[in-house]
């Protein structure tokens, strides 16, 4: 019976470790080669050393689509978690249609980004500003695409609309995993409003926060569709963020060298974020 187990489950995980090896390892294996190489993408190339990762600290248009990207992260994920906590409070609550809210707020998950990113394109070229027009509005007649200093902004506010959906579902998993009992003592004890969330609630539901922050961080470190698809890096490169940078001059630029040994400096902040994380979170749920 236990060796007919192991055979079981062999034949499940040896395809899926065979799959992922040939489309994840094996690529990543050799984007790390071509990192230290002249790769332009086509031809032949040689080997250069360490000097396209010394020339990334010197870029100025790398530099810039690393503030980008950290500010864009930060804010959205800051956004996202608050509005999302807010909802997964009031969805957890005793209402009415409570089914039919919790499906609704996660419709916007199921959306591909892309296609969320041409919706809200279209809406901020020409629905925003017909309505700023309307109002007499200077700043919302023209589009926040097309202006460098609200570009930015505009792409936070789709890629939120969008990670609320998942991240109320996970907060709402969480609060249910509160026992009533608690708040009953809480009760007891004179702990309402933000005295219980604060107390009693949050302290609980940590793990949930600690697992929105790292998906939150790391989803919006690697945005790449909402600017595929609303502004491509525009205007003037405001809003380039580090994978479309890497995907636009690696693939069509001719640095595919030069932005591997980028791809592999962002797979590294990446890893050493979400660790540092997980710690942090680990450590505040044990002095908790």
């Amino acid at each position: 019976m236990k060796n007919d187990k192991k055979r079981t489950y062999l034949l499940i995980t040896i395809p899926i470790l065979a799959l992922f090896v040939c489309f994840n390892t094996i690529p990543l294996i050799h984007g790390v080669i071509y990192s230290f190489t002249n790769f332009r993408g086509f031809g032949s190339y040689d080997w250069v050393g360490l000097r396209n990762y010394i020339d990334l600290f010197g870029d100025s248009r790398v530099g810039g689509s690393y503030l980008f990207t950290f500010k864009l992260a930060i804010c959205a994920t800051v956004l996202t978690n608050v509005i999302s906590l807010i909802l997964a409070l009031g969805l957890n609550g005793k209402i009415r249609a409570k089914s039919f809210f919790r499906a609704a707020y996660f419709l916007p998950n199921v959306l591909g980004a892309l296609v969320v990113g041409y919706i809200f394109q279209y809406l901020f070229t020409y629905i925003i500003p017909a309505l700023g027009e309307m109002i007499g509005s200077p700043t919302l007649s023209q589009s926040m695409l097309s202006n460098e200093n609200l570009a930015w902004f505009a792409i936070v506010i789709v890629c939120c609309w969008q990670a609320v959906a998942m991240n109320t579902i996970i907060y709402i998993s969480g609060l249910q995993t509160v026992p009533e009992d608690v708040y009953e003592a809480g009760d007891l004890d004179g702990a309402t409003g933000w005295k219980r969330f604060r107390h009693l609630t949050f302290p609980l539901i940590i793990p949930f926060f600690t697992i929105n922050m790292v998906l939150c961080v790391k989803n919006f470190l690697m945005v790449f569709d909402q600017i595929m698809a609303m502004t491509k890096g525009g205007p003037a490169q405001s809003t380039e963020s580090i994978s479309y940078l890497i995907y636009n001059n690696g693939m069509s630029g001719g640095q595919f060298g030069f932005q591997s040994a980028n791809a592999v400096i962002f797979f590294i902040v990446i890893v050493v974020l979400s660790g540092a994380q997980m710690t942090i979170s680990s450590r505040k749920e044990e002095q908790l």
